[in-house]
């Protein structure tokens, strides 16, 4: 999303749906972002506004950008807030949207663990979220990998449920491992075991489109994504004589094992 974000100037206008209390950091980008969700977040920040994604507040064509940061396979009425976002967004808008793939093993633990986590809308093809839009081919698409951080004991604020003590209980070293070894396996199978869904970038880019590759570096704590090479160039890799390369995850610190491309 920073892709989008990072263009924007201090005149335009975000709209952060379903985020909670945010799905970016406030200094991610210069434009005024409103924050929305249908249920009110611990910490509010204040330019929140409670609201239901089909019932939006807002003017026609109120807003440059729209950030969907895995929300739509929580929205009970989805066609309703599609149609909501078509609306405020202006013609020339920017839209982000990140949805899980409900076929992977990713977010099939996810459900399970959480007996359904809240997910209502099922996407399965590449395809589904541009044509729930019907605005064509986006100017991009990124595939997203997993690092199960759902699954961290650390990212509990409250008893996690009994279930994740069959998944190790929620160990950093296991989910470091395990996370790392379903990379190998995708690499040398083509299989699927590491993707978790997709991200779309609908709007004009002038100066080319957003970069596609994806990030197979994940981290296992906080779920940020980073670029192979990004991660080498900042020095950030260490590599031992024994057992994979680790790097400490820009975001939050934690250890990770690094994949190479």
């Amino acid at each position: 999303m920073h892709e989008i974000l990072s263009r924007l100037d201090e005149r335009a206008r975000v709209l952060d749906l379903g985020s909670g209390a945010g799905s970016f950091p406030p200094g991610a980008t210069r434009a005024r972002v409103i924050r929305v969700d249908a249920e009110r977040p611990g910490t509010a920040p204040g330019n929140f506004v409670l609201a239901d994604a089909a019932r939006l507040p807002f003017l026609d064509t109120s807003f440059d950008a729209i950030v969907s940061n895995h929300s739509l396979e929580h929205i009970a009425d989805l066609a309703g807030a599609v149609g909501e976002m078509r609306r405020v967004l202006r013609p020339d808008g920017y839209l982000y949207i990140a949805v899980p793939d409900a076929s992977t093993l990713a977010d099939r633990v996810y459900r399970w663990l959480g007996r359904g986590g809240g997910h209502l809308n099922a996407f399965t093809r590449a395809g589904d979220v541009p044509r729930l839009f019907g605005a064509g081919k986006p100017a991009a698409t990124r595939l997203l990998y997993a690092s199960f951080s759902f699954l961290n004991r650390k990212n509990f604020r409250t008893r996690a449920p009994r279930r994740l003590l069959l998944v190790g209980n929620g160990s950093e070293a296991l989910l470091r491992a395990g996370t790392w070894l379903l990379r190998k396996l995708d690499a040398a199978l083509g299989t699927r075991w590491s993707v978790y869904g997709w991200a779309y970038y609908f709007g004009e880019f002038p100066e080319g489109a957003p970069e596609t590759e994806a990030a197979k570096n994940v981290c296992i704590r906080c779920g940020s994504g980073h670029p192979e090479a990004w991660l080498e160039a900042r020095g950030a890799v260490e590599r031992r004589w024994f057992g994979p390369a680790r790097y400490a995850c820009p975001a939050c610190g934690t250890r990770n094992y690094f994949v190479d491309r």
